[in-house]
């Protein structure tokens, strides 16, 4: 199998430098021209999409610039999904459960893959309006991740974000371990799974957990202060409330896709993480 990755920022380099069987682009799709011609020029068996724009220093960025951010997260996985159609080829498209705010109408408060998304921001309703458009199209898969964690140091990576905040909200969520989301892209896109798919790792990570295990393993000498989510608007921190919910992976399971449980995977990249701060070589054994 041949994937072609289009998106060259952080997950897009990390599957890349994970999977041998890959080829990153750099092209920056403005039309279905140019990305058809991509597509012709390298013949994948399989296109991977890690485009979108979240902003920098954070999503708040978008809110700022709205039209960047819908150009960026709607339009070009539009663009890049109409050239897979012409070209045959299935696309698996990187989105977010950042769509989704609080509880569930469920018993259980978890979230479905085809629940109804209700998000508030700019950056997660351009995910949302992604998500509308590309479920309705064949051949095409969306992996939903929420707030990653990996084992390389990185400004993208939940350990790096969380550890750098003097005050920090603590709240319950689902997560995607880096290592667990890479091996399940890679199956997804071996089968060609259409549809969308929650790539959250089993259970319920609240950042105090991960907090604990950076102290006990990384940094002993670590202090923050815990603060409330509302505190974070309040407090000027953020201009509007951050997502927080619980996600569940059920089409996953249907396909006899595994992720490790949240609490196995979350120690074993700390202690990858903590490895790689001290600059060891590290193996990744979901890399393929």
């Amino acid at each position: 199998m041949k994937i072609l990755i289009f998106g060259h920022g952080y997950l897009g380099q990390r599957c890349h430098g994970a999977w041998k069987d890959s080829v990153l682009t750099d092209v920056h799709v403005t039309s279905e021209e140019s990305a058809l011609a991509e597509i012709q020029r390298h013949q994948p068996d399989v296109v991977f999409s890690a485009v979108g724009v979240k902003g920098k220093p954070n999503v708040d960025w978008c809110d700022a610039h709205p039209y960047e951010t819908v150009q960026g997260n709607v339009l070009v996985p539009l663009l890049l999904a109409q050239a897979c159609a012409k070209a045959g080829v299935y696309l698996l498209h990187l989105g977010s459960g950042c769509i989704f705010y609080g509880d569930s109408p469920h018993p259980d408060h978890a979230w479905r893959e085809n629940d109804f998304g209700n998000p508030l921001p700019v950056y997660s309703r351009s995910k949302w309006a992604a998500d509308l458009v590309l479920s309705t199209m064949p051949n095409v898969g969306i992996a939903r991740l929420r707030m990653p964690i990996d084992h390389i140091p990185s400004s993208g990576n939940l350990i790096d974000k969380v550890s750098s905040f003097s005050k920090v909200i603590d709240v319950e969520n689902s997560v995607t371990i880096i290592d667990d989301l890479m091996s399940v892209c890679h199956q997804l896109l071996e089968r060609q799974l259409p549809g969308l798919f929650h790539a959250t790792n089993p259970g319920i990570m609240k950042h105090r957990d991960l907090i604990e295990l950076y102290r006990d393993l990384v940094n002993p000498s670590h202090t923050c202060e815990w603060i409330s989510n509302n505190d974070l608007v309040a407090q000027g921190i953020v201009s509007k409330t951050r997502s927080n919910n619980i996600l569940t992976s059920d089409r996953l399971i249907e396909a006899g896709i595994v992720m490790r449980p949240v609490s196995e995977a979350l120690r074993d990249t700390m202690e990858k993480y903590a490895r790689a701060r001290r600059g060891e070589m590290i193996f990744c054994e979901f890399c393929s």
